[in-house]
C-alpha cells in the first residue's frame, strides 16, 4: 500500500517537474524571440517601412508555423492566451505611460476635438458596426449569436491602433494632426473598453427605455468616476512624494512608488469595476504634471525611460503572441468546414470598419473646423483623411475584447464564436500588416514634408524616439515663459465660445498655480535638500 502511494506520489512529481521545465522552455523560446523582434525592429528602422508592430507579428507568424510543424499540427504557440495577463500586466504600462508621456499643452489644446473624435465618434462607429453585424450576420447565420453579442462586436471593433501611423507622421511638422491621432487613440481605447463592460454588465436580450436610459448612465457613470479616480490617485502621489521627500535618502524609493501608485490606480479600478483604462491615463497626466517634478534629477530620468521601456516590450509581447496564436488549429478546426464563411465575416467587419469610421471623422472634423477662428487650427480635407486612415488599424485591445467574449480561457468550440475568433484575427492581421504597410506612402502623397525638412530629417540619423514618441516628453519651456505669454482674457460669452482652448488654459494655469502647486508640487515648487541633485536649481524658488 505505502510503495503504491509512493509510487503515484513519484510519478506526480515528476509530470509537475516535466511541465515545469516545458514552461521555462517556453519561456526562454519567448524572451528570444522578444529580443529578435527589438534586433529586427532596429534593423528595419532605417527603411521607414516597417515598425516592431509588423516585425513582432511577421516573427509571431513564422513561429507559429515551426511549431505546428514540430508537433505534428496539434499546437501553435509557446503560451497560453489570458485575458488576466493582457488586461492586468501588459496594458497597464503602455497605457499609463501613454499619459505619463504625453504634451500636456498640446493634448488639453485640441482636448474638445480629441474628445470629440475619441468618444463620440467612437460611439458613432459603435453604433454602425453594431446595426452592420446584425444586418448581415443573421442572414449568413454563423452560429448562435445573442444581442449582447453584436453589440459586443460594435465595441470590439471601435478599438483603433494608430501605432503604423504615428510612428509615420512628424509632431514638427504637423503637430495638431500628431495631437489628434495620438490623442484619439488613447480615449477611443478607453471609450471602447467602457463601453464593453457596459455591455457585459446588462441584460440586452429585452431592450426597453428604461434599460437604455441605465445603460447611458452606467456609461457616463464609469467615464466620469474612472478619470476622477486617475487623478486622485496621482495627486495623493505627488502629494506624498512631496511632503516626504524620499530622494534626500534614497531615490529608489521614490521609483519605486511612482511606479507602485501608478500599478495600484489600475488594480483599484479593476476592484470598484470601474474603467482601468481611462484611471491610468489620467494618473499619468497627473503624475507628469506634479508628481515627476518632485523628484531628484536622477529619479526623473530614470522613471521616463522605465515606464518608456516598460510600454515598449508589453507592445512587441502582444503582438508577437497575436502572430503566433493567429494559427491556433484548435480554433481553425472548427470553422474549416465553412472557410468561405469566416472570410466573408473578415471582409464585412473590414468593410464596417471603413464605413464606420468614415461617417464620424468627417462630419466631426466639419464641426469642430466651425468653432476655430485661425485657419492653422483647423483640420483641412487631407488631415481629416489621415485621421480616417489612422483609425483603420486594429490591434490587441480588439483581440483581447475579442477573448473575453467569445472563448473561455482562451479555448472555444461553439461555431459561431470561433468564426468571431478567427474573424478577428484574421482583421487585426490584415489591417495591421496591409494598412500599415500603405500607411508611409499615403501619408508622403497627402503631407509632403517642406524641402527644408526632408534634408534637415536626411542629414540626420533616424531613431526609434524621434518617430514614435513625438508628442511625449515634458515641455523644455518654462512655466514663466509660458504664463508670461499674452493670452487673450475672456470679455464676453462670445469670446469663450470662440478661443475655448486659450481661454480654459488660461484660467487653469491661474487656478493652478494659486491653488495646486503649493500643496502637490509641480515645477517650480520642488523643495531644497541639499546635496540632492536638485540643489542647484533649487536658489532659484528660495
Amino acid at each position: 500500500m505505502a510503495i503504491g502511494i509512493l509510487s503515484s506520489i513519484l510519478a506526480k512529481s515528476e509530470t509537475i517537474l516535466a511541465s515545469d521545465h516545458s514552461s521555462v522552455v517556453s519561456m526562454n523560446l519567448f524572451v528570444a524571440l522578444l529580443c529578435g523582434c527589438i534586433v529586427i525592429g532596429h534593423l528595419l528602422e532605417e527603411s521607414r517601412w516597417m515598425n516592431e508592430s509588423i516585425t513582432a507579428l511577421a516573427i509571431g507568424l513564422c513561429t507559429g508555423v515551426v511549431i505546428l510543424l514540430t508537433t505534428g499540427g496539434k499546437s501553435s504557440h509557446l503560451l497560453v492566451f489570458s485575458e488576466d495577463l493582457f488586461f492586468i500586466y501588459l496594458l497597464p504600462p503602455i497605457i499609463f505611460n501613454a499619459g505619463f508621456q504625453v504634451k500636456k499643452k498640446q493634448f488639453f489644446r485640441n482636448f474638445m476635438t480629441i474628445m470629440l473624435f475619441g468618444a463620440v465618434g467612437t460611439l458613432i462607429s459603435f453604433g454602425i458596426v453594431s446595426v452592420g453585424a446584425i444586418h448581415f450576420f443573421k442572414k449568413m447565420n454563423i452560429g448562435e449569436l445573442k444581442i449582447g453579442d453584436y453589440l459586443a462586436i460594435g465595441a470590439i471593433f471601435s478599438a483603433t491602433d494608430s501605432v503604423c501611423t504615428l510612428q509615420v507622421l512628424n509632431q514638427d511638422e504637423t503637430p495638431l494632426l500628431y495631437s489628434l491621432v495620438f490623442g484619439e487613440g488613447v480615449v477611443n481605447d478607453a471609450t471602447s473598453v467602457v463601453l464593453f463592460n457596459a455591455i457585459q454588465s446588462f441584460d440586452l436580450s429585452h431592450i426597453n427605455s428604461t434599460i437604455a436610459l441605465q445603460f447611458v448612465g452606467n456609461f457616463l457613470y464609469l467615464f466620469i468616476l474612472s478619470t476622477l479616480m486617475g487623478v486622485l490617485a496621482g495627486l495623493l502621489s505627488a502629494y506624498i512624494i512631496k511632503k516626504l521627500y524620499f530622494g534626500r535618502h534614497s531615490t529608489d524609493r521614490e521609483v519605486a512608488l511612482m511606479m507602485l501608485m501608478a500599478y495600484l490606480s489600475y488594480m483599484l479600478a479593476e476592484l470598484f469595476y470601474l474603467s482601468a483604462i481611462l484611471t491610468v491615463f489620467f494618473c499619468g497626466i497627473v503624475m507628469s504634471h506634479y508628481t515627476w517634478h518632485n523628484v531628484t534629477e536622477s529619479s526623473r530620468v530614470t522613471t521616463k525611460h522605465a515606464f518608456a521601456t516598460l510600454s515598449f516590450v508589453a507592445e512587441i509581447f502582444i503582438f508577437l503572441y497575436v502572430g503566433m496564436d493567429a494559427l491556433d488549429i484548435e480554433k481553425w478546426k472548427v470553422v474549416s468546414d465553412s472557410p468561405g464563411k469566416s472570410v466573408g465575416v473578415s471582409a464585412i467587419l473590414l468593410g464596417l470598419i471603413l464605413v464606420g469610421r468614415a461617417a464620424f471623422v468627417f462630419p466631426l472634423s466639419f464641426i469642430s473646423n466651425l468653432t476655430k477662428k485661425a485657419s492653422y487650427e483647423k483640420v483641412n480635407f487631407k488631415q481629416q483623411v489621415t485621421i480616417w486612415w489612422a483609425g483603420l488599424m486594429r490591434g490587441a485591445v480588439s483581440m483581447a475584447l475579442a477573448y473575453n467574449q467569445f472563448t473561455s480561457l482562451g479555448h472555444t468550440q461553439e461555431r459561431g464564436n470561433a468564426i468571431m475568433i478567427t474573424s478577428t484575427i484574421t482583421v487585426v492581421l490584415f489591417s495591421t500588416v496591409v494598412f500599415g504597410l500603405l500607411t508611409q506612402p499615403l501619408i508622403r502623397i497627402l503631407l509632403p514634408a517642406p524641402k527644408h525638412l526632408t534634408r534637415m530629417l536626411s542629414s540626420e540619423p533616424s531613431t526609434p524616439k524621434s518617430f514614435i514618441v513625438p508628442l511625449l516628453g515634458n515641455e523644455n519651456e518654462s512655466e514663466a515663459d509660458q504664463s508670461n505669454r499674452n493670452i487673450p482674457r475672456p470679455t464676453s460669452l462670445r469670446m469663450l465660445l470662440s478661443t475655448p482652448s486659450h481661454t480654459v488654459h488660461y484660467y487653469w494655469r491661474k487656478f493652478d498655480n494659486a491653488f495646486m502647486r503649493p500643496v502637490f508640487g509641480g515645477r517650480g515648487f520642488v523643495p531644497y535638500v541639499p546635496g540632492s541633485p536638485t540643489e542647484q536649481n533649487g536658489h532659484q524658488w528660495h
